[in-house]
């Protein structure tokens, strides 16, 4: 008999390697490098001559109903699902230890238990009666959960199987492990193997399926890459621990929109709904200063409104810092370089700050304008007025570049309050009546005309 394969896997990335060695090549990641069997070994050459069976296909014109959708009566959450949740669908929710995310399962598990469905919790990493204190602070002990403490994967799709739920809640994938596989709980074997088979339930029975799952030191699901792809739908769920603010967004979703965004509040009686997140991130401004800027952006399918704060201070330091909270430091980093090479204000021998109010992470590239008004008025100590909002992408030769639904962003800010509007001239806006917009084609002549500098 031919002496099994020896599988090398890097625990990091889930990249296999022929042998070992202390560093893995496909993501640079030191001794993570480990020896596991193989799932399978498969036939030796081929499939062999035995045919199988021919799949039917249809064309693409073909009509199809849209999946029907059991929504939760969370209605941030049933905005990133997509309005609600499919049936046999699998999702995966990942997210910093301690943010939240066993509390939000158990209040959607049990608003769909309330509304008539059937809805299983099942925790790998507490206890029944834990769950069920937290399920009492929480005023859900009444719901009509049925709840379970379990880590064996065999006993869980077969529990799963006789139950035939409408949703499944497993928390966590990590916790899970096979009896076929010679590996720990949380390998990549192990993972990769829960997964799959917890995927293939959900298909095969209509069950909707839900995944807890850990998170690496640089935010990404711990595991193997493949098990993004083998779900439906991954959602993140981010937030500072300072801040009371918790967002719930869609990084893939085959049944909705990507990048949407459901916004919860961390009370002492679980999580709480946002509906209006702009007026929240909004709520504690007060009179105009110097390195504020409001940003008119775009989440997923809805416009939120966020504060942009900057302060610029003389450096003692070598090397100034440049510190930046809830922005992308890079892009930060090239609006500082265009704002000295374009328009003549250098900021060598200052450090700078720059921070999202509220715990908001913006990645948009709309909101260029924004810190470069923020930036600009933190070094020259003049404050924006109070009702403006900016928005607009910086190009590295210093034009400003339109964005898209900027009639959107500017009813928003009319809702709040906000009467003019700072935006790139080549943007086309149609429909905004009562508010005033300024236009300006490129950032020296922003510079300017609203801060006299340059």
């Amino acid at each position: 008999m031919a002496k099994p394969i020896t599988a090398f896997t890097c625990t990091a990335c889930g990249a296999s390697h022929r042998k070992w060695s202390g560093k893995c090549d496909a993501c640079g990641a030191w001794n993570t490098i480990v020896e596991e069997a193989p799932l399978s070994q498969g036939p030796g050459r081929g499939l062999g001559t035995r045919k199988g069976k021919t799949i039917p296909l249809s064309d693409l014109a073909a009509q199809e109903a849209p999946p029907p959708r059991a929504t939760s009566g969370i209605a941030e959450l049933d905005r990133v699902l997509g309005g609600g949740l499919v049936p046999g669908s699998a999702i995966l929710v990942g997210g910093d230890p301690g943010i939240g995310k066993s509390t939000l399962l158990l209040q959607a598990a049990s608003a769909f238990a309330r509304s008539g469905r059937s809805a299983i919790y099942v925790s790998g990493e507490e206890a029944s009666a834990q769950v069920r204190m937290r399920a009492q602070r929480l005023g859900l002990g009444d719901a009509p959960v049925r709840l379970g403490a379990e880590t064996a994967l065999r006993d869980i799709l077969t529990t799963l199987d006789a139950e035939r739920p409408d949703v499944a809640v497993i928390d966590s994938i990590q916790t899970l492990w096979s009896d076929q596989i010679e590996a720990a709980p949380g390998s990549v074997a192990q993972v990769r193997t829960a997964a799959h088979e917890l995927v293939t339930f959900a298909k095969r029975r209509g069950t909707a399926v839900i995944l807890v799952g850990h998170v690496t030191k640089e935010g990404q699901i711990a595991g193997p890459r493949v098990v993004e792809h083998m779900v439906d739908t991954v959602l993140y769920f981010e937030g500072e621990r300072g801040h009371q603010f918790r967002i719930l967004r869609a990084h893939k979703n085959r049944f909705g929109p990507a990048d949407e965004i459901g916004v919860f509040e961390m009370t002492g009686g679980g999580l709480s709904e946002v509906a209006n997140p702009s007026a929240l991130f909004l709520s504690e401004r007060g009179e105009p200063t110097p390195g504020s800027a409001v940003f008119a952006g775009i989440e997923g399918t809805r416009p939120v409104l966020t504060e942009v704060q900057a302060l610029v201070a003389p450096s003692t330091l070598a090397s100034p810092r440049r510190t930046v909270v809830g922005l992308d430091g890079g892009r930060v980093s090239t609006i500082l370089a265009v704002l000295e090479a374009r328009c003549g204000i250098p900021f060598a021998g200052l450090d700078v700050f720059l921070n999202v109010a509220g715990g908001m992470r913006v990645s948009e590239p709309a909101a260029d304008l924004a810190i470069a008004a923020a930036l600009l008025g933190a070094r020259e100590d003049s404050a924006l007025p109070s009702d403006c909002v900016l928005f607009g992408e910086i190009s590295l030769s210093g034009a400003l570049r339109p964005v898209s639904q900027a009639e959107n962003r500017l009813k928003e800010a009319q809702k709040l309050g906000f009467s003019r509007a700072i935006l790139p001239s080549a943007t086309k806006v149609e429909g905004v009546a009562g508010m005033r917009i300024d236009r300006t084609s490129d950032l020296t002549s922003f510079v300017g005309e609203t801060f006299g500098a340059g």
